[in-house]
């Protein structure tokens, strides 16, 4: 059975550190057996299919785990990363509770977590003293809309504390690259 994923790794190529050439991203991806590789934007954003037994969410951790291994090996850092299969890019697309056709990309983002994310987590964050930015909570992701965009949200700073991302691993993109990521795997 083949699974298409996208990789999507965390903190990497920003201000000229913890540098990851896309080419050599690809590279270790493929090293690793999988196929069809490509990459999207010098943000860590790849997909690729591999071969595994099944498409869960079991198959998914074996895989990134195998590629932090891989490059921390290639490039001598850690690098976290998430790989989330196909289908859950599409789910993540259809749930999003706003209106994204109506909105300019750079309004709408997409925070990947590495597990489920607990309400009471963000318990201390009043929505209403950040309006009109907002934030819903989806499977395993959470939406923003940030009206002036990611660099000047004030929620989005707010989001990002320890007390809310504790344990987890996160990672965002904008709206932009969440439909690239579906268009990637889907083909």
């Amino acid at each position: 059975m083949s699974t298409r994923y996208a990789a999507l790794l965390r903190g990497i190529n920003v201000g000229g550190h913890r540098k990851v050439p896309m080419a050599e991203l690809r590279s270790v991806i493929a090293d690793l057996g999988h196929r069809d590789v490509v990459t999207h934007l010098q943000s860590g954003n790849a997909a690729f299919t591999a071969v595994d037994d099944a498409a869960d969410e079991a198959a998914g951790d074996a895989v990134r785990r195998a590629l932090e291994e891989a490059i921390e090996r290639r490039f001598g850092f850690a690098v976290d990363c998430l790989v989330r299969d196909a289908a859950y890019l599409r789910a993540v697309v259809t749930d999003c509770p706003f209106p994204a056709d109506a909105l300019e990309p750079k309004q709408l983002h997409v925070t990947y977590f590495s597990g489920p994310v607990a309400p009471e987590r963000f318990d201390g964050i009043d929505q209403a003293a950040f309006a009109p930015e907002e934030f819903r909570i989806g499977d395993r992701a959470l939406y923003l809309y940030a009206p002036d965009g990611l660099g000047r949200s004030k929620l989005a700073d707010a989001l990002a504390r320890p007390s809310v991302t504790r344990g987890l691993v996160a990672t965002t993109r904008n709206w932009n690259t969440v439909t690239k990521l579906v268009e990637l795997t889907s083909l």
